[in-house]
């Protein structure tokens, strides 16, 4: 008799393999038989009309503070994830030194948009080095598993003090040195890698650079050789290469990163993005790959499966009010706020100060204050490849009215009705020609892998966690703008291939031997919610949640987190120290 089974599903495995009819029985936290008979269970679940997959495993995630605090971590959990990796683009707590963890959290304010007094007030600490970090979250539970890996900010400043916050400060040799032993002690402890910034994006809440943004190429070699030493590990990074306009940075970080993949010879993943104002330089980056890849390397670009959208709203941090010196001056209180928003006078002065400051603005500060034709409000499910006529610009044109006027309305909402919570949606990134076409053809290159999802950060402004939705909702079965992509190729994108990615052998595939980490899916019902900001960070922080439907289940090592959208409040998640192999 099994623990369970999960009778007449249609088996996705995470492989890529075309899609079958079968069981599948659970006995503990492993799968022991998928087949027409694999025996009774003490419980069954009807998946007749259903698909099972594997639980998605997310690799790119910030919830470094989040896990110290939080054992449900939602959005995740409540949208297929079981298996989470923290601790990337650089940034982190651990290590940390006791005098560092304002900034710490100053950085991960700025660079992610976690509101610092949910930090300040939540972070156990406890730590100081990286092992110590580790062993406190080992004393975690969680809906799902967690990794993590050693960040080169946390790093730097730890060893540099000071100096290692300013990215013009130069590493000795002494330095490196220093770095790259804690960085080995981390990866010998557990750590999955290790990962750096290099994008004048990510600066501190108080508008600094990010203290890695130009380290040398001997020091971010010399922190990654503790890979080479441990014999394990991953690399991950950003970078302004997808971005940039520069080609000789572009040509210097292409080289960085070429001996990054060749020279430490472990695997490497980076950012891949489309920007407006370089839409092509993405494939341009995926052939660089293709010829680390042919010299023998390991290399991936991670790409987002839609547009990294900003979201507008009175109470996100982005909103195209901002920049109109009256917004400041109106009440804190929201009803009251919104209650002068809706006066004649002072509607009339923030389109005067807002068409102001206009002149000032670029990139995108300009879209997020004007970028008429890229605001979409968001539908109930939420558009991610919208078309113009829904955008502001192609609302105004057919009620023939101003921009700013379509704008403010939806912003306040009617008097009778209208909360001030409507968002509109900004897509930033992988919409610079109006579609996802660019998308499909990075989701479709050998040489990609999804991420980018930023889970638990940019709590106000992004809601991309939920992508793992998304990936399977849009391209297997609503996109109606361009071709689709096959239910096996996105399943195995977010679950085998992630997981194996950064040495987890043990899950992302159903089949005897592994994890009973699943997903009972009711395809048909499958649909994100629009999502809301909610008030449940510590110190009373607001942050972005946003919940999907037709999960009948999700087990965490063959125990139920999720059923029917809701927490079961059963946490089977722990730390995973390093690569997990099969067993």
């Amino acid at each position: 008799m099994h623990d369970l089974v999960i009778r007449n599903g249609t088996i996705v495995d995470g492989t890529g393999a075309p899609r079958r009819r079968a069981d599948v029985a659970i006995d503990g936290e492993r799968i022991v038989a998928v087949g027409d008979d694999v025996g009774e269970g003490r419980r069954t679940i009807d998946a007749d009309g259903m698909v099972v997959t594997p639980g998605w495993v997310d690799i790119h995630t910030h919830y470094d503070g989040q896990v110290t605090w939080d054992s449900d971590l939602a959005p995740s959990s409540v949208n297929g994830v079981t298996s989470i990796v923290t601790g990337n683009c650089g940034v982190g707590f651990a290590p940390a030194r006791p005098d560092r963890h304002d900034w710490l959290i100053s950085l991960l304010e700025g660079v992610e948009d976690i509101p610092g007094t949910a930090l300040a007030e939540g972070l156990s600490w406890g730590w100081e080095t990286f092992p110590e970090y580790l062993d406190v979250l080992d004393r975690h539970r969680w809906t799902v598993d967690v990794g993590t890996q050693v960040p080169h900010a946390a790093l730097r400043t730890y060893v540099m003090g000071a100096r290692g916050a300013d990215h013009t400060e130069r590493a000795t040799a002494d330095d490196i040195d220093a770095m790259s032993r804690l960085c080995e002690a981390g990866i010998r402890a557990g750590a999955l890698g290790f990962t750096t910034s290099r994008t004048w994006v990510h600066r501190t809440s108080t508008g600094e650079s990010i203290g890695t943004l130009t380290a040398a190429t001997d020091e971010v070699l010399g922190i990654a050789d503790a890979l080479t030493r441990a014999g394990t590990g991953v690399i991950q990074l950003i970078s302004d290469a997808y971005q940039s306009d520069d080609d000789e940075l572009v040509a210097r970080e292409l080289e960085l990163l070429g001996e990054l993949a060749l020279k430490v010879g472990r695997p490497l993943s980076f950012t891949v993005q489309q920007n407006d104002d370089t839409p092509d330089r993405f494939r341009e980056l995926l052939t660089a790959i293709g010829s680390w890849v042919e010299a023998g390397a390991d290399a991936k670009a991670q790409v987002a499966v839609r547009p990294i959208g900003v979201l507008l709203g009175l109470d996100a941090s982005a909103n195209p009010l901002l920049f109109a010196p009256t917004w400041s001056r109106l009440p804190t209180d929201r009803a009251a706020r919104l209650a002068e928003l809706r006066t004649p006078e002072v509607r009339e002065r923030l389109r005067e100060e807002h068409a102001a400051a206009a002149g000032h603005l670029r990139g995108f500060p300009l879209i997020i204050h004007s970028g008429w034709d890229r605001m979409y409000p968001l539908a109930d499910p939420p558009d991610y490849e919208p078309t113009p006529e829904h955008s502001v610009a192609g609302l105004a044109a057919a009620q023939g009215r101003e921009p700013f006027d379509v704008l403010y309305d939806l912003l306040t909402g009617p008097a009778a009705t209208g909360d001030g919570s409507t968002l509109l949606y900004v897509p930033l990134m992988n919409y610079a020609n109006g579609s996802l076409d660019d998308v499909h053809e990075m989701l479709s290159s050998p040489h990609a892998m999804v991420g980018l999802s930023d889970a638990g950060a940019h709590c106000n402004a992004i809601s991309d966690g939920t992508m793992p939705t998304t990936a399977i909702t849009h391209w297997t079965r609503d996109r109606t703008r361009g071709p689709k992509l096959s239910l096996e190729h996105m399943v195995h994108h977010q679950t085998q291939r992630t997981a194996a990615h950064v040495g987890w052998h043990d899950r992302g595939v159903v089949a005897p031997g592994y994890l009973a980490d699943l997903n009972v899916i009711d395809l048909d019902r499958l649909a994100l919610r629009p999502p809301h900001l909610a008030a449940d960070l510590p110190a009373g922080g607001t942050r972005l949640l946003q919940e999907a439907i037709g999960y009948v289940a999700t087990l965490k090592r063959g125990v139920p987190t999720v059923e029917h959208g809701e927490l079961t409040g059963e946490r089977p998640g722990s730390l995973q120290r390093g690569p997990q192999p099969r067993t």
